[in-house]
């Protein structure tokens, strides 16, 4: 054998850079399902499902092609370099190829390959738009590594909606068009949905016998897993949801998990799809006037500017990133983030639906789990793991920088300027969960005021001394100083009872 080429099984694409120049006459593609990857955080089961079965069904698609493909199916064999060293020494390559992992953690794992006794060639994973050297050439020098100048550069190079040197419609980004509420009578589509086939079924049957102790359901799984059925979701998406996705991409409604987005991520983020494709897929329908302008900007900028951005900020301070905790959080995760149980009716919603989907949209992420993680002062390491764990599109390297990064502040101010945090308001702006919660939105202590409220004020004022020096929490924290002495101590108060009734569960 000349080339041993190993796939993960988040780079399901015959375009991966590993195949370059695949001889099917001497080389042979390796793909293994493993435990430890499955197990190393107990992955919701729906995205063990997604990811087995897809790989399951590449490998069927490069065997059609006339690739030689070694597939082990998940077995005693924990981990990808026991699986590799077996294969090594029964087929004795030249070369080992892979294309560079996503991860950091795997990337150490695959450095211990050298010691298998055959040369070891990693190649760059250019699916993704943005270099880690490019990203680290535009990151040296700056005081602010902000997203927005990041995707300007990155429209240009890529000319995505550009007319000659200026972005169309003259502005780069029309978030302020992208932020309203939802409003009654919306007519929101069904979920792309694929019937799983025989593949996906024994795949389902295994992960629910193997993983039994995992998070999440299978009940409602649904999730494309060939590439021709993700590009077909793609299609949907274009078709059914694209005009009304810039406008609603902020909404929350009751009951309503899918709402106008893409729900490409899944794919997007294990190879099914490419990001150049889905690009150039929703400009193509804004120049054929099938599409707003608002709706598609917002969702190149999702692909070209956050996604690009975020994978260079997770490689730029690797390792030292992960166990950031700049506002010295402490406090365990809530028991409610695991069964929903709790009388918020944001959080049942967010959750719930985690549950039974492994998907939330970024809005519920950010704004109503991440939100509430931040002002209840919830130690980064355990909201880090429960998103790596509950959603189907986590992986490290986006899950990371999006927590501790944009949801929690634990990075201290390298990705966002200010904390995300906001109180019962935003919520009841964004959505209609607050007219169906037990809580009263409208009150702002006691018992039935809505913990949003008080925890804002408190988390506000447990920081103080870090966050008060930030220029643009300024304004917050005079009016924080104007209440008076009696307010602040109701705030502490209705605070503390209730961070004590939920992490005594």
């Amino acid at each position: 054998m000349r080339h041993l080429i190993y796939i993960f099984g988040d780079q399901l694409n015959t375009k991966i850079s590993s195949l370059n120049h695949f001889d099917p006459q001497q080389d042979a593609i390796l793909m293994a399902e493993v435990t430890n990857e499955a197990t190393h955080v107990k992955h919701h089961k729906q995205k063990i499902a997604l990811i087995f079965s897809a790989m399951r069904h590449f490998s069927l698609e490069l065997k059609e092609k006339g690739y030689q493909v070694i597939y082990s199916e998940l077995s005693s064999k924990k981990s990808f370099s026991d699986v590799l060293k077996n294969t090594v020494e029964t087929h004795k390559p030249e070369k080992i190829i892979f294309t560079e992992p996503s991860e950091f953690r795997v990337l150490q794992e695959t450095k211990t390959w050298e010691t298998f006794g055959c040369p070891i060639e990693m190649r760059l994973d250019d699916r993704f738009l943005s270099t880690k050297a490019q990203f680290k050439t535009w990151a040296n020098g700056r005081k602010q590594l902000r997203m927005e100048y990041f995707y300007r550069d990155m429209r240009k190079q890529y000319n995505i909606l550009m007319d000659g040197t200026k972005p169309l419609g003259e502005k780069w980004n029309f978030d302020q068009e992208n932020r309203q509420p939802p409003k009654s009578g919306l007519d929101v589509p069904k979920p792309f949905a694929v019937k799983p086939d025989k593949i996906t079924q024994t795949v389902l049957t295994l992960v629910d016998e193997t993983f039994s102790d995992h998070f999440g359901s299978l009940e409602s799984f649904h999730m494309a897993t060939t590439r021709q059925e993700a590009l077909k979701a793609l299609d949907y998406f274009i078709e059914h949801n694209l005009a009304q996705f810039g406008t609603y991409q902020d909404a929350m409604l009751v009951d309503e998990p899918w709402l106008y987005h893409s729900h490409i991520s899944f794919y997007l983020n294990c190879g099914l799809l490419l990001p150049l494709e889905c690009i150039h897929a929703v400009e193509k329908a804004y120049h054929q006037n099938n599409a707003p302008l608002n709706a598609v900007e917002g969702f190149i900028r999702q692909i070209l500017g956050w996604r690009e951005y975020i994978r260079g900020i997770y490689w730029l301070f690797m390792p030292e990133y992960q166990s950031l905790n700049f506002l010295d959080a402490n406090n365990p995760l809530p028991s409610f983030y695991w069964d929903a149980n709790t009388n918020m009716q944001c959080l049942h919603q967010s959750v719930k639906q985690t549950r039974d989907h492994a998907y939330a949209h970024h809005i519920q992420r950010l704004m109503v789990l991440g939100n509430f993680a931040l002002i209840a002062g919830i130690n980064p390491k355990y909201v880090n793991e429960w998103f790596l764990i509950v959603y189907a599109d986590a992986y490290e390297w986006v899950e990371l920088p999006n927590v501790s990064g944009m949801a929690l502040f634990a990075d201290g101010g390298i990705l966002g300027s200010k904390p995300y945090a906001a109180s019962g308001a935003y919520i009841n702006k964004m959505s209609n969960y607050c007219k169906h919660c037990f809580y009263k939105v409208t009150e702002k202590t006691g018992e039935k005021a809505c913990p949003f409220n008080y925890l804002y004020w408190d988390f506000l004022a447990r920081n103080q001394d870090t966050l008060a020096k930030n220029p643009r929490m300024r304004l917050i924290y005079q009016a924080y100083y104007r209440m008076s002495d009696e307010k602040k101590e109701a705030i502490q108060i209705s605070a503390q009872s209730f961070l004590k009734k939920i992490f005594k569960g």
